[in-house]
């Protein structure tokens, strides 16, 4: 692990023992487990000297209805495939990038992505992107079985197997293993054979994994060999020593997201704040950190571009065609799909 990435992790928990007393209150951030890391938005940090106040979700679905039952917070942070549905639920306001210095820099294949911009409004800073493949433990699995998302439902991996405790992803591993990459033209009978596919891949299942630190110690003991997960996993167990990597080039394929933080309806923080904290994502010192310390890819692309070309290359992020080109983009979804694909990922979680 690198020095930058344990003294990282030693504050956020030093700002987690002092809770309610660091947290600013005037901005509450909705979030995933682990973007708390101070390194992330230091800037915000430098001006308001402490983090925001933050909560956590494991996973879009989650925040999702928590939001819908009137959890108030300022700014969340969902990824591409949410975005459309939580502005037409009506949980979003429109981002002012006036006041995003760095706006102009950001990629402008995520502005361009649908429903990111709408009647001629911004509904989201896109900040952080990357993969969902195959990681495998390369002293246990042959490079043969780590070439083929089929190996999660291999009789030889069970047990040994977890996969995200995520609508999203799980299906993407669905979609991908039998040959959809484009899941909003994927029909009934498309959803049912991935559907199927995520049946048998339960039966090997040792656990769903709901953040990197729980996927990361399951790979450490050697319970799991086989997992469908983020950069991350690979990137901080490789720097710990573990015999570990990430398959993106499977004969299948993997998945593309994106991510970024949205302003919430309701929030009632200060509009001031939001913008410092965005802005203090936006930074080249956190493009920095996000691809050496977490392994994914910045939106900044002016400062991506001042990185170490030889880092950017190992992490595939030296050229976005080719890493996003063979992949799945978790890209919005239709309704009635995506709300089939959550009821019946439900039941394969629960064995039938």
């Amino acid at each position: 692990m690198t020095i930058a990435r344990i003294t990282a992790i030693s504050a956020a928990a030093l700002i987690a023992a002092q809770g309610a007393f660091a947290a600013d209150p005037d901005l509450v951030v909705f979030d995933w487990a682990g973007y708390e890391d101070p390194e992330f938005y230091k800037a915000f940090i430098e001006e308001h000297s402490g983090p925001p106040t933050y909560s956590f979700f494991g996973d879009e679905e989650e925040a999702f209805q928590k939001l819908r039952a009137g959890f108030r917070a300022d700014l969340a942070h969902p990824c591409s495939q949410s975005v459309v549905k939580w502005r037409e639920a009506g949980l979003l306001k429109p981002i002012d990038t006036s006041r995003i210095p760095e706006w102009e820099n950001v990629m402008a294949e995520f502005k361009a992505m649908e429903g990111f911009v709408e009647d001629g409004k911004t509904w989201i800073v896109p900040l952080d992107w990357g993969a969902t493949g195959l990681v495998y433990r390369t002293d246990e699995v042959p490079p043969e079985d780590a070439a083929t998302l089929q190996s999660f439902i291999s009789p030889k991996y069970e047990g040994r197997v977890s996969l995200p405790d995520n609508v999203d992803d799980a299906y993407a591993l669905g979609f991908l293993a039998i040959g959809v990459k484009d899941w909003t033209k994927a029909t009934d009978a498309e959803f049912e054979a991935a559907s199927d596919f995520l049946r048998k891949a339960h039966a090997n299942t040792r656990a769903y994994w709901q953040d990197n630190s729980q996927l990361s110690q399951l790979i450490a003991s050697g319970e799991v060999l086989l997992a469908w997960a983020w950069n991350e996993t690979p990137t901080t167990m490789q720097a710990e020593g573990h015999p570990v990597a990430m398959n993106r080039a499977a004969k299948e394929g993997s998945s593309t997201w994106v991510c970024g933080y949205v302003k919430l309806d309701g929030g009632e923080g200060s509009e001031e704040k939001a913008y410092d904290f965005i802005n203090a994502w936006l930074e080249p010192r956190t493009a920095d950190y996000i691809v050496n310390a977490w392994g994914y890819g910045h939106s900044n692309a002016k400062a991506m571009g001042a990185l170490d070309p030889e880092a950017l290359k190992a992490a595939g992020f030296d050229d976005f065609e080719s890493f996003s080109g063979s992949t799945l983009w978790q890209s919005p979804l239709p309704f009635e799909l995506r709300e089939k694909m959550i009821a019946e990922f439900e039941r394969i979680k629960a064995g039938f």
